[in-house]
């Protein structure tokens, strides 16, 4: 049986920080366009900044679709699920807005990111994500198999080094 917690209290906080990555979910209003849902990693992109309040380091190299559904309507979730260990998913449902290198508070909230300098520092950086969490939900994590991380996967910052040379 799922729960729905008040908050993300410290014991939350350091499950979040243990798992993988993240995905993140939005949707445009009304009834055109489509919801869009995306892997995010690595897990140390994604920050807990207060009892109901979470943000990711968006970087440059997928579409910006997240970033325009936030604009238009703010509706957002970040869902989390447990590869290994007990199985879990959890669910943070808000209100989020992108943060870009042009606004004042961008160089504090990216400093608090703990992840490696090709993705921390520089021009990769297209915004942060703040989310002002409304629900945070658990369920059970049944049919999440077990797996294994064998490691990063290169691409990404191969891509990103290309793409700014």
């Amino acid at each position: 049986m799922g729960k729905v917690f008040d908050e993300i209290d410290a014991k939350l906080e350091r499950w979040i920080g243990a798992q993988q990555l993240f995905f993140v979910a939005t949707a445009p209003s009304g009834d055109d366009g489509h919801v869009n849902c995306s892997p995010k990693g690595p897990i140390e992109s994604l920050r807990v900044l207060g009892p109901r309040r979470v943000a990711y380091l968006d970087l440059i190299g997928s579409g910006a679709e997240t970033i325009a559904h936030l604009r238009q309507n703010g509706r957002i979730v970040v869902m989390l699920c447990a590869f290994g260990g007990p199985p879990r998913i959890v669910r943070l449902h808000g209100r989020g807005r992108s943060v870009t290198p042009a606004d004042p508070e961008f160089e504090e909230l990216a400093a608090g990111f703990d992840i490696r300098e090709t993705y921390a520092t520089g021009p990769a950086r297209r915004s942060i994500v703040v989310v002002d969490v409304e629900r945070i939900a658990d369920s059970c994590g049944y049919g999440v198999p077990l797996m294994d991380r064998v490691g990063d996967r290169p691409q990404q910052a191969l891509w990103v080094e290309r793409k700014l040379a």
